[in-house]
């Protein structure tokens, strides 16, 4: 009966995805910094330092918390005043490097890309089994455009740590896309080696099917006939394929475990819709329920509303 359905909660940008500690120090640094004090900054430094120093050796969910606070974060001081308090602390040079990358990304560059690198060596330096500075470096290589094979004694350093570490892999996916400092080509050899290799529920198994959408969207972005016609781009081969690969498995309870399952989600939603295959839509718009991502929505205009339209095309008739 109608009055004992689930509740559908309404959509909400949430970049702490499912980790609620996270979500609980992001709601903490947004009032705390508000009051613009010295004593401000030691105590979001405290804060920062009390959940990074959280299950030391969980490198995955590590780095997701250290590139949503890098983000949240990029633009203010604190992460480099609590850099240089604290010169010795590998998080705090790992968040500052994070947060510099993150703000060059916003405004076209680096301000100072040397002390950047050093920030990270000196934090590999100091925590040498973290992979996370070796994931902050491999982010400074891309915004620098390093060229191939520094950039990929980076990316090994990172899987001597972590084997399937996800920033990591979107990293070197990006890098090595047309758009970036490599080829359409490249881009497979990648997806492919990878395919072959990977476990089915890795933190990085979304890799492939986050090509599949930058390629889509590469065929939008070129306008006129091809963006007409970008749906076809799901039934080609190999798009149908990365969809029919994780389209039942993803969304069963526990499959997916690692930080930012519900981010890999929100891409496995947007190119099912893509693809007008709504009925497998459906059970994953109610694992979200209602929690989006910025990315990929975001290529159609505010993220948010696009998830709540693509939801409502998922259900509609139901």
């Amino acid at each position: 009966m109608a009055f004992l359905s689930r509740r559908r909660r309404g959509a909400r940008l949430a970049p702490e995805l499912g980790d609620q500690d996270l979500g609980m120090l992001l709601k903490s640094l947004l009032a705390t910094t508000r009051t613009g004090t010295f004593a401000t900054t030691d105590l979001c430094a405290a804060q920062l330092s009390r959940l990074l120093g959280q299950e030391p050796g969980d490198w995955d969910r590590r780095t997701h918390r250290l590139g949503v606070l890098a983000g949240f974060l990029a633009g203010s001081h604190l992460a480099r005043s609590w850099a240089t308090r604290e010169p010795r602390d590998a998080n705090a040079l790992v968040l500052h490097a994070w947060t510099e990358v993150a703000h060059a990304r916003r405004q076209g560059g680096l301000q100072d890309a040397a002390g950047t690198v050093e920030s990270c060596l000196r934090a590999a330096e100091l925590a040498p089994e973290d992979p996370t500075p070796w994931v902050a470096l491999l982010a400074v290589a891309r915004v620098e455009r390093w060229a191939q094979p520094r950039v990929f004694g980076v990316w090994n350093e990172v899987l001597a740590r972590d084997r399937w570490n996800r920033d990591a892999y979107l990293g070197m996916l990006g890098y090595l896309s047309p758009e970036e400092a490599g080829s359409r080509i490249q881009v497979l050899e990648f997806v492919d080696t990878l395919r072959a290799r990977m476990p089915a529920n890795a933190p990085c198994a979304a890799t492939e099917l986050t090509a599949q959408v930058q390629q889509y969207h590469a065929v939008l972005e070129r306008g006129g006939f091809e963006a007409l016609v970008a749906r076809n781009h799901w039934s080609q081969a190999m798009a149908a394929q990365a969809l029919d690969r994780v389209a039942l498995t993803w969304v069963r309870p526990g499959f997916l475990h690692h930080a930012a399952a519900l981010a890999d989600l929100n891409t496995l939603a947007y190119a099912l819709l893509a693809a007008d295959r709504r009925v497998e839509a459906r059970a994953v718009f109610d694992a979200l329920d209602g929690t989006v991502t910025a990315w990929p929505w975001q290529a159609g205009g505010d993220p948010v509303q696009e998830f709540e339209q693509a939801r409502r095309r998922a259900t509609a008739g139901m």
